[in-house]
C-alpha cells in the first residue's frame, strides 16, 4: 500500500478489504501491495488499487469484491474503486514479506 489510512474510519475500510485475495495467488490483495490507497469522505470510501497486469481476468471480480467489503464497514453507504496504473505494480517493492516469499520472490 502505498498511502497509509489516516483516519480511523479509513483504518476500518482498510481492515475490511485486507481479507479480499486474489483469486489466482490466493494472497491478499493489500498484502500483494495492489491496494494503493483508502480515502473516506463523509460516508464514501474511495479506493485506488491495481491489478497484477492489465490483462489480469480477475481483475473485475477483485475489483467488486473491493466494493462490496469497504460496503461492510457502518457508516460507508458507497465505495468508488479506482482502477489506476500509476505506479506500475511491482512486487519486489510493494508486496509484503510474506507475499513475496509465497510467490518465491527472495531477495
Amino acid at each position: 500500500m502505498i498511502t497509509e489510512p489516516s483516519t480511523e474510519k479509513e483504518w476500518e475500510v482498510f481492515h475490511s478489504i485486507r481479507s479480499v485475495e486474489d483469486p489466482e495467488i490466493g494472497i491478499s490483495l493489500v498484502e500483494l501491495g495492489l491496494i494503493y490507497e483508502v480515502k473516506v469522505e463523509v460516508d464514501k470510501a474511495l479506493i485506488k488499487m491495481t491489478y497484477t497486469s492489465l490483462a489480469c481476468p480477475s481483475g473485475p471480480e477483485m475489483k467488486k469484491d473491493i466494493e462490496n467489503h469497504a460496503l461492510r464497514v457502518d457508516g460507508i453507504n458507497e465505495a468508488i474503486v479506482d482502477v489506476v496504473w500509476n505506479p506500475k505494480w511491482d512486487p519486489r517493492e510493494m508486496a509484503s514479506e510474506d507475499a513475496k516469499m509465497h510467490m518465491g520472490i527472495y531477495d
